[in-house]
């Protein structure tokens, strides 16, 4: 993993902030979870008006501000139709309806990615991994490992539905 050097320096700036201020690990968090999404070099770039312009408040919220959506609240936490789940600002493919599964945590699972459509980025707590989209570094969620859900993966893609768009599997007449 190649971690750019003001990431570094973003991380030991809030390590001293929170030793300095005395803020605990949840304010840490918080801090750094207000960053905003990066996309990488090459790859769908827009600057925030831009991105204001074609999503919605909630969507610009959650994947350029690394938002939360409510639990429960998603569009897709209950949803089982076949097809496809892109990126809701790029529209780049991330899951198959195939790997998602009902895990009852309030948002929508899925147990693997498409190869090569999400970036994993462990937050500076180390307590969890941040998911984004690789082709416009729209925040989806986060992953989970080892939680004995029984996937072939042994992971949770815990993703705001916000941060989808389903595109139904076409019916082969």
């Amino acid at each position: 993993m190649i971690i750019s050097n003001s990431k570094i320096l973003f991380f030991l700036f809030t390590l001293l902030l929170s030793s300095i201020f005395g803020l605990d690990s949840i304010c840490l968090s918080s801090v750094l979870a207000s960053t905003v999404a990066m996309a990488a070099p090459g790859s769908v770039q827009k600057g925030d008006e831009e991105w204001r312009a074609v999503l919605s408040p909630e969507q610009f919220r959650i994947l350029r501000q690394k938002g939360t959506e409510y639990p429960g609240t998603g569009e897709y936490v209950n949803f089982d139709k076949e097809g496809i789940y892109g990126c809701a600002g790029c529209k780049a493919p991330l899951y198959k309806s195939t790997t998602k599964f009902n895990a009852g945590c309030g948002w929508p699972a899925f147990f693997d990615a498409i190869p090569g459509a999400i970036t994993r980025t462990v937050d500076a707590d180390g307590r969890r991994t941040e998911i984004n989209c690789a082709a416009c570094g729209g925040h989806l969620g986060h992953v989970f490992k080892g939680e004995g859900f029984g996937t072939p993966t042994d992971e949770r893609h815990c993703v705001n539905s916000v941060s989808l768009k389903f595109t139904p599997e076409k019916s082969s007449l």
